[in-house]
């Protein structure tokens, strides 16, 4: 998944959340409305999840020790996978639960209170809206270009991602709880209450299954962008003063990338050239790609011949 911010969105996302939260749970204690259960319980589980990004955030700064000696700069990814979890089993699992009581005995939205749903679906979608510009403003300078799918599925930070996807999950499923509830209101048959609720269930089992499948690839160790691993490459053989055997990145967290490469060097250098091309090389990597914190060059000597072989 590029590296960079989020804590606004986050913080923007976990005030809408808590709020809509609790106007979403007096409604459904008024109406009795399952999709308003399942709104209330989705939006709980959203506030939940932007506190373990936060929590995760912190986590990562801690320095590195003798247990972990590359740092806690994954605790990010932990976390984030953590709120997949949360958003398949807590919000989409208990909606298809829901609907499928609320499916057995179908029941009309009644009382002097029925417009108290729409009102506060018709909130919840401002808010919701808000918080997505936010994320979306705070995403727009670190897509550089590239379509927004690509940047979800590339992003190295966690955080806009995962708030994207959930402020997206959240405004649509508003709109199928929204409908379900005036279905419901206008044809009496408490069945569409159900179906609005199945369906922001199957939203929430969608959106968590492409959380888990992108947060398992960043915890298995992705490489550094192809704009990174060019300015490694370059740096590394330094207008032709080295050839590239081999090199291999992977980030260690959304701004930290371990950097091996193995590089080829004449005989006859004597060892203080060779200690001096390996700091220049070093140096060029750090300057190129800041991100660059670990980085290890193992130099193997070649003659001349083999260095004017064709390759």
């Amino acid at each position: 998944m590029a590296a960079g911010g989020g804590t606004k969105a986050v913080l923007a996302a976990l005030a809408a959340n808590l709020g809509i939260a609790v106007l979403k749970f007096i409604a459904f204690l008024l109406t009795r409305s399952s999709s308003m259960l399942a709104e209330s319980i989705h939006s709980v589980a959203d506030s939940g999840n932007q506190i373990l990004l936060l929590i995760g955030r912190k986590a990562s700064k801690r320095e590195p020790d003798e247990q972990h000696p590359f740092g806690h700069g994954r605790s990010r990814y932990i976390y984030a996978f953590v709120v997949s979890i949360v958003l398949f089993s807590l919000g989409g699992l208990f909606a298809l639960y829901e609907a499928y009581h609320k499916w057995q005995d179908p029941h009309p939205i009644e009382g002097s209170w029925w417009w108290v749903p729409l009102v506060v679906l018709v909130g919840a979608i401002a808010m919701e809206g808000r918080s997505f510009f936010v994320a979306f403003s705070e995403s727009k300078p670190l897509r550089a270009g590239q379509s927004w799918r690509r940047f979800i599925t590339t992003a190295k930070a966690p955080e806009l991602p995962v708030i994207l996807m959930e402020d997206s999950a959240a405004v649509v499923g508003l709109l199928f709880a929204l409908l379900g509830v005036g279905l419901t209101l206008l044809t009496g048959n408490g069945l569409w209450d159900a179906a609005g609720t199945a369906f922001i269930g199957i939203l929430l089992i969608l959106v968590a299954a492409v959380l888990a499948v992108e947060m398992t690839s960043l915890l298995l160790g992705e490489s550094a962008g192809k704009p990174q691993l060019r300015a490694i490459r370059e740096a590394l053989e330094g207008q032709g003063q080295n050839r590239l055997i081999h090199l291999k990145t992977m980030h260690l967290g959304p701004e930290e990338i371990l950097v091996t490469a193995k590089i080829a060097v004449l005989e006859c250098v004597t060892a203080k050239d060779l200690v001096d091309r390996l700091k220049d090389a070093e140096h060029r990597i750090r300057r190129a790609v800041p991100a660059a914190s670990l980085i290890y060059i193992e130099p193997e000597l070649e003659t001349a011949a083999e260095a004017d072989r064709p390759a």
